[in-house]
């Protein structure tokens, strides 16, 4: 089989890499003509993120599981832009509340504006979402609603934290599955069903992009500890220094590994580790930690589960693309 790429390094038949890049691209002009307003500043605040680019994997993914059934399907291409809207939403509130400063490379809405319009930009987007989300059908409607319940419920579940005889590692995943696989599922569940692919290839595609959603989050988690900066475009450890504790840091806190320095980062990972010299000795025995090992285990685990139930769809060049993805989340950490 000849192969050419699509985004993420993916190596594709020509074909459907050639479908889709075209209709990626119409996706883009879509996406641009979404989020106009007929108010200036709306209308630049609303581009702001559009503009600055992003990887658009929720919309790869719709396109991706469309040729499972026609590709073509009037609702296809529409659907790829109201995941992308939503997750373009979820952006500007997260900044709000992460107080964020820089978003791909360039000021966060809120730094350069406000809180305020921040905020209202992103409502807006949900709100252009559900026009577009409007012509496709209550199924449509109804996937969106459930998947946005979902969205806030993690970002609750996330600011609040587990409750004290909550199992936080449990809470933790949940968390991932909520705030950043539902939308992942969402997009292949659209995919296929507004292309038409039998019901359940429609089920399959979703449960196996839940899993590579999760797989996606777990391998960020760990190229946050392990990657340099020139690798993974972030500061390394981040998550630490903003004391957001990821899977690794759960598997030190619940007791994997015995060595004479797990007692000294666990003490560490209860700390604030905005100081450089505490951060840099917590990053540097992190890295170190059998839990990196650990944490890389249920990486591969999660994208095997997933690449299991996309085996059983038929032998086409899509399946490929989708198996392709599951090889890349794992090889993506090393």
């Amino acid at each position: 089989m000849s192969s050419s790429a699509v985004p993420f390094g993916l190596a594709v038949d020509d074909g459907l890499a050639a479908d889709v890049q075209e209709r990626l691209a119409a996706v883009e002009s879509l996406l641009l003509e979404s989020v106009h307003s007929e108010d200036p500043l709306l209308t630049q605040a609303s581009k702001h993120l559009v503009e600055a680019g992003g990887k658009r994997f929720r919309p790869m993914l719709v396109l991706l599981a469309s040729h499972f059934g026609d590709p073509a399907a009037a609702g296809v291409v529409p659907a790829a832009v109201v995941v992308e809207l939503t997750h373009l939403a979820t952006l500007y509130h997260d900044d709000v509340m992460d107080e964020a400063t820089v978003r791909r490379g360039s000021p966060s809405a809120n730094a350069r504006w406000t809180n305020t319009v921040a905020i209202l930009t992103g409502d807006y987007l949900f709100a252009r979402a559900s026009d577009l989300l409007a012509d496709l059908g209550p199924e449509a409607v109804r996937i969106q609603a459930r998947a946005f319940a979902r969205l806030v419920r993690g970002q609750i579940q996330e600011t609040v934290g587990p409750t004290p005889d909550a199992d936080p590692l449990k809470h933790y995943l949940q968390v991932v599955a909520d705030k950043t696989a539902s939308l992942i599922a969402v997009s292949g569940q659209f995919g296929a069903l507004l292309g038409g692919a039998p019901s359940h290839v429609v089920d399959t595609i979703t449960s196996a992009c839940e899993k590579i959603g999760v797989a996606f989050q777990l391998s960020d988690d760990i190229l946050d500890i392990a990657s340099d900066a020139e690798q993974s475009g972030k500061t390394p450890g981040t998550d630490l220094r903003e004391g957001i504790r990821t899977l690794p840091m759960h598997l030190v806190l619940a007791g994997a590994g015995s060595g004479p320095d797990d007692a000294r980062l666990r003490e560490l990972l209860t700390q604030d580790l905005t100081d450089d010299t505490l951060h840099a000795e917590a990053l540097a025995l992190l890295r170190a930690h059998p839990a990196m090992d650990r944490a890389r285990t249920d990486l591969r685990r999660w994208a095997e589960d997933a690449r299991a139930e996309l085996e059983t769809l038929p032998d086409i060049p899509v399946r490929a693309a989708f198996t392709g993805l599951c090889d890349y989340v794992v090889s993506r950490t090393g």
